[in-house]
């Protein structure tokens, strides 16, 4: 009897050349997993159609690299915002520009399409979002309330909220009827990077740089739990389509999540690097990430993962309440969306204005159309994906079959280890079991060498970083920060500056002036380091003192002189003017950086703004 082939649960599908030149955004169309789009630094949109190595379409018009993209629902219209804050939508079926939409005043962060109606919102860096009429061309209303730099919007399912967050630490529920903030939800203690709203339940989902992922309760706009311990920035998640779960793309792992109790049902090992978005279709989950041009997707296979614990407890290990156990999935916990009846008549709504909303009404569109275009690059996949001729029932293949899993590079290790039965509550969150993609491979004894090569220099390197990082701790037991500090800088490795940066950068109130005496020239060396993790702890770290410190070193030097002798004041305002004194040697380095395309740029472009009054 033939042994069945035992296939990965988590696998690599393809990797893309997407632009000419850096990959600044992309996003999954939710509606088939099927569809690609990719922003760049070459100021141009790409389409692509996922698993084929060919781009589908190319969009131009933006002057400007392109931050931000969203697919509407039907996978019909594509809307960009670029780093000079325009906005564009595109209308694929029709190859051409739809609307061009002007008002932000930096960096398009975030967007997001209406569910029903023909609305897109914007979130900007400067602190704004604002809701738009595709068809009228204009603005209809503009939320205030963030501090910084929206980075993400979502529209409730039923379409009568909006979910913003920001980089203010903050989350805020939006009342589109209304045109005020219905709750603000405070508790992350860094920028929250993405929102998501659960498909059916009044329950949100955001994920934050603290590492952390908070459940909201929307009736009672209260915190429902907390996932703590997330390997990294949390910057992607998505609810299962039945809502019976949340999945987490962290670094090299997908996570699955329940919320109430908080616990983490499974891990699965997933070789993507920084995931940017997920889509799941046919019950694979798709995943894509982008490294300077290239862009890769990868696939994990979702009937062999565990979505649920709704598996038999154990009294001894499961001691909650009865009425905290997790609900079944037909007895919601909380309200369930109502979706407008409309909705299943917007084909036939679209189908009969169509030709007028396309039709451009003025001088200004016809510029557009001249300035944009879409060029189509693959007409047989264009065809196959748009069916421009159907306007109805179009959109990427809804039942298209599911990517053939790969075997197992190593058959003799493909049994899954065993599963414990009851799913435990997340402390530090534990998967019952662990899926690990093997990636297994015979080598010879000149691989062998090659990995063995320099092994001895990176342990002396790695085993001196220890020491010194031994050190710090031991001045950091005594409570001294200063002290801590210092050793630090007085060992001179940059590396354990970093390290230390990246835990003080995460308690504002640990942050004193003299501090920024000693921190501010390690800042300049961090920002004209050639690693990536060093320059971004170096802006997070400056863009702190300038706002706890900033303003209390301009008031000190402007302040008239003291009468009398005033020692404290006279040791503050030296601390004061040897500040003011760094801070003017790294504003010019900070402003020859400003004009810098994609993260970094807009770092250095917010730090810039934040200096100008030292000019």
């Amino acid at each position: 009897m033939a042994t069945p082939v035992v296939t990965k649960t988590a696998w690599k599908l393809q990797e893309i050349v997407a632009h000419a030149s850096n990959v600044s955004s992309l996003v999954l169309g939710k509606a088939s997993g099927r569809l690609l789009a990719t922003g760049g630094d070459d100021c141009r949109v790409n389409l692509w159609s996922v698993n084929k190595p060919n781009c589908i379409m190319s969009l131009t018009g933006h002057t400007s690299p392109v931050e931000s993209v969203r697919l509407n629902t039907p996978e019909e219209l594509i809307v960009a915002g670029s780093q000079s804050g325009s906005i564009r939508v595109w209308d694929l079926e029709a190859a051409k520009i739809l609307r061009t939409l002007m008002g932000h005043k930096a960096n398009i962060c975030s967007l997001d399409f209406h569910p029903y109606g023909e609305f897109v919102a914007s979130g900007s860096q400067d602190t704004n979002i604002k809701l738009w009429d595709i068809r009228r061309k204009g603005c209809v209303f503009r939320y205030r309330g963030h501090s910084q730099a929206v980075r993400c919007l979502r529209f409730s399912p039923d379409g009568k909220w909006l979910a913003s967050a920001a980089d203010d630490h903050t989350v805020k529920l939006w009342d589109l009827t209304a045109g005020k903030m219905m709750s603000e939800f405070p508790g992350h203690t860094g920028p929250v990077n993405v929102v998501e709203f659960h498909p059916n339940e009044y329950l949100l989902a955001s994920g934050s740089s603290d590492r952390t992922i908070r459940f909201w309760d929307l009736e009672k706009f209260q915190v429902v739990s907390c996932i703590e311990g997330e390997p990294g920035p949390v910057r992607s998640v998505l609810f299962n389509p039945d809502g019976c779960c949340l999945y987490s793309g962290c670094q090299d792992s997908l996570r699955v999540y329940g919320w109430e109790p908080e616990r983490c049902f499974d891990v699965v090992l997933v070789n993507w690097g920084k995931v940017a978005d997920l889509a799941i279709c046919n019950d694979q989950l798709i995943g894509v990430a982008f490294s300077q041009s290239n862009v890769s997707s990868y696939v994990v296979d979702l009937t062999r993962v565990t979505r649920t614990g709704t598996v038999a407890q154990d009294p001894v290990q499961d001691s909650r309440p009865l009425a905290q156990q997790p609900p079944h999935p037909s007895a919601p916990l909380r309200r369930i969306y109502e979706r407008p009846s409309t909705a299943c008549s917007k084909p036939q709504r679209v189908k009969q204005n169509s030709e007028s909303e396309r039709r451009s009404p003025s001088s200004e569109d016809d510029r557009d159309e001249r300035e944009s275009r879409a060029e189509i690059q693959n007409t047989e996949d264009y065809n196959e994906i748009f069916q421009p001729k159907n306007s109805i029932s179009r959109t990427p293949p809804r039942r298209s079959e599911p990517f053939p899993a790969p075997p197992e590079d190593d058959m003799a290790t493909a049994k899954e280890a065993a599963k414990p039965s009851p799913a435990t509550d997340v402390q530090f969150p534990v998967p019952n079991a662990v899926k690990i993609p093997q990636q297994v491979e015979l080598l010879d004894e000149d691989a062998m060498s090659q990995i063995r090569k320099g092994h001895d220099t990176m342990c002396v390197v790695l085993t001196s970083r220890h020491k010194n990082l031994d050190t710090v701790w031991a001045a950091w037991t005594t409570g001294d920060i200063k002290t801590s500090v210092d050793s630090a800088v007085a060992i001179n490795d940059l590396s354990v500056v970093v390290d230390l940066l990246n835990i003080v950068n995460q308690k504002a109130s640990l942050w004193k002036l003299d501090l920024c005496t000693t921190i501010l020239p390690q800042i300049e060396k961090l920002l004209k380091s050639k690693y990536e993790s060093y320059v971004q702890t170096g802006c997070t770290s400056l863009k702190l003192i300038l706002k706890r410190f900033l303003p209390l070193i301009t008031d000190m030097l402007a302040a008239p002189p003291s009468v009398g002798v005033d020692i404290s004041r006279e040791e503050r305002l030296h601390k004061c003017r040897l500040c003011y004194k760094q801070l003017k040697s790294i504003s010019g380095f900070v402003k020859s950086k400003s004009s810098l395309s994609g993260r970094h740029g807009s770092a250095f472009r917010e730090l810039h703004l934040l200096m100008a009054s030292l000019d």
